[in-house]
C-alpha cells in the first residue's frame, strides 16, 4: 500500500469554494467526429460530439470500454486529429495548444523512464523546453513537494510503489505550470485503498493549483467523487449521452459516497449508461 499520498494542502479562501469558480471556455468542441481506416473497414470512434469545458472545472469522461473517451482526450491533446467538426483549446487549435504548452498529460501508466531518477523524470519536459538547470530543478522540487514526494528525488521508478510512480507522473505533468491537466485513468491500475486516498488528495491538489482538469475513468464512484461535471458517453461511435453536474460540497471526503445526494448522482450516471449499453461498475 502506498502510505504517502498527495500532500494535504491548506486550502485558501479561493479554493474553499470547491476549487476555482468556472470561468471562460477552455475546451469547445462542435459536431466533432473521428473515423479510422482499418484493415477491417472504417471505424467510427467519435460522432457529433458537442462539449464545453470551462476554466476551473473538473470534468470526467465515463463510458463503456471502446466508447471513445480516451480518444476524445487524445483529440484535445492533439495526439489524434478529428476528421469532422471543430475543436479549440483555450481559443486555439489543439496543435497550437500543444506547442504553447497549455496542457499537461497523465497517462494510464506512469511512463517514467527507468534509467532516470524521480527528479530527472520530472525535469525531462523542462530540459526539452530548454530551461536552465537551476530553474528546472526549482520547478521540479516544488512540484514534487506538492505531490508529497520530497525526499524521493534520487529514487528510481522501480523503487517506488504504483501510487508514488503515478504521483511522480503528475508532478512531471505540472512541471511547466500548464493551464489544463488531462488525465487518462491515472489510478485505474492501483488497489482500492490507494486509489481512494489519491482521489481524496487529488481534489485538494486541484483546489490548490486552480487547474482545469479533464479526467477519464471507468469508475462511477470515482467520477462522482472527483468531478464538478460528468460527461456520459455511448458505445462506439462515441457520443455524449448526458452531462451531469456534481453539486457536492466542496470539502467532500470519502464518507460522502454514502449520502443520498452522492447516490442520486451515481444513479443518474448508471441510467445514462444503461440507456445505450449494459455497464458493469
Amino acid at each position: 500500500m502506498d502510505a504517502s499520498p498527495l500532500r494535504d494542502p491548506t486550502i485558501g479562501t479561493g479554493a474553499a469554494a470547491g476549487g476555482p469558480a468556472p470561468g471562460r471556455v477552455v475546451i469547445d468542441a462542435r459536431a466533432l467526429s473521428l473515423t479510422f481506416d482499418t484493415a477491417d473497414g472504417v471505424v467510427h470512434a467519435l460522432s457529433d460530439v458537442d462539449l464545453t469545458v470551462r476554466e476551473g472545472e473538473f470534468v470526467s469522461f465515463i463510458g463503456p470500454s471502446g466508447c471513445g473517451k480516451t480518444t476524445l482526450l487524445r483529440v484535445i491533446a492533439d495526439l489524434e486529429r478529428a476528421t469532422g467538426g471543430s475543436i479549440t483549446v483555450d481559443g486555439v487549435a489543439p496543435a497550437e495548444a500543444r506547442t504553447q504548452r497549455l496542457y499537461g498529460y497523465v497517462f494510464q501508466a506512469p511512463a517514467l523512464l527507468p534509467w532516470r531518477n524521480v527528479l530527472a523524470n520530472v525535469t525531462l519536459p523542462l530540459e526539452i523546453f530548454g530551461m536552465d538547470k537551476a530553474s528546472r530543478l526549482e520547478h521540479a522540487r516544488r512540484n514534487l513537494d506538492l505531490v508529497n514526494l520530497a525526499g524521493f528525488e534520487k529514487k528510481f521508478p522501480w523503487q517506488l510503489s504504483g501510487g508514488m510512480q503515478q504521483r511522480a507522473s503528475i508532478a512531471r505533468a505540472l512541471s511547466f505550470d500548464p493551464k489544463l491537466l488531462l488525465m487518462d485513468e491515472p489510478f485505474g491500475a492501483l488497489d482500492e485503498i490507494v486509489r481512494d486516498k489519491l482521489n481524496e488528495q487529488l481534489l485538494k491538489l486541484w483546489a490548490e493549483t486552480a487547474k482545469t482538469v479533464v479526467f477519464v475513468t471507468h469508475s462511477i464512484p470515482e467520477a462522482v467523487f472527483l468531478s464538478t461535471k460528468i460527461v456520459v458517453m455511448s458505445p462506439r461511435p462515441g457520443r455524449i449521452i448526458d452531462v451531469i453536474d456534481c453539486d457536492l460540497p466542496a470539502d467532500r471526503t470519502l464518507e460522502i459516497r454514502e449520502t443520498a445526494q452522492f447516490l442520486a448522482i451515481a444513479h443518474r450516471v448508471r441510467e445514462g449508461l444503461r440507456a445505450g449499453h449494459s455497464y458493469d461498475d
